[in-house]
């Protein structure tokens, strides 16, 4: 396989590929964590994403030893994909084992030398929102990352974070006309019931309404519950007999 068609199936496995239902989060993050070190040529990659001040932060990392360092990056506050992600202008590319690495990241840095690690890239996951996260490059070498690999990288994240904030928005309408389905079913179902208090009890439609509202709440129980048992036949016998 070439290196293009390499590139190509990343993009598509990043977008979802032809799998149905919603682009499932976790599983395009680990996309984006496994797939860059072969295409952006680094030795390791992390992906730390959180679309909210107030969201759980989730992590992915290329092997599961960069996901540990990544996730406890994160939970400390700390490391090149925090900083990335919160905006702090971090420096695009640091040297592990500098000091203004060490002093920045007292924690991630020793770390991630202990993993044989030299050297550390961040690029935000920029999508129409802002940014929701980071990819973490990182690297063995002492030498600076290549232009064109960050390019790469920085194209990729951005289109991971398109992707994830597309389906975001494609979830939530589908939960909100759910939700309107929901409404107007219960709306009609109401309606009936009014109707037919109204005829059995020769009353007008408010008062048929007043009677069922003040049974529902009498009784502690739904408006919807109890217009449907009205409909269905199965309504408290009192309601329908004020003799009882």
């Amino acid at each position: 396989m070439t290196s293009q068609q390499r590139l190509a199936d990343a993009f598509v496995a990043l977008a979802g590929g032809t799998r149905d239902g919603p682009l499932d989060v976790s599983g395009t993050l680990a996309v984006l964590a496994t797939r860059s070190p072969s295409l952006l040529g680094v030795r390791a990659a992390g992906v730390v994403f959180a679309p909210g001040e107030r969201a759980e932060v989730e992590v992915a990392g290329s092997d599961p030893k960069v996901s540990r360092m990544e996730h406890d990056a994160s939970e400390r506050r700390e490391g090149p994909g925090h900083d990335c992600h919160r905006g702090r202008r971090p420096p695009v590319q640091a040297a592990l084992d500098g000091r203004p690495a060490r002093q920045r990241w007292p924690h991630y840095a020793p770390r991630a030398l202990e993993l044989g690690y030299a050297r550390v890239a961040a690029l935000p996951l920029r999508g129409p929102a802002g940014t929701t996260g980071a990819l973490v490059l990182l690297s063995g070498r002492q030498g600076p990352f290549s232009p064109d690999a960050l390019a790469l990288g920085q194209s990729m994240a951005d289109f991971t974070a398109i992707a994830l904030e597309r389906a975001g928005e494609a979830d939530r309408s589908r939960t909100l006309n759910a939700q309107l389905e929901l409404a107007l079913t219960s709306r009609v179902v109401i309606e009936q019931a009014k109707g037919i208090l109204a005829t059995r009890l020769s009353l007008t439609m408010d008062d048929a309404f007043t009677l069922l509202r003040g049974h529902a709440r009498s009784h502690q129980r739904p408006v919807h519950d109890v217009a449907r048992e009205i409909v269905e036949g199965r309504a408290d016998p009192a309601l329908l007999d004020p003799r009882l």
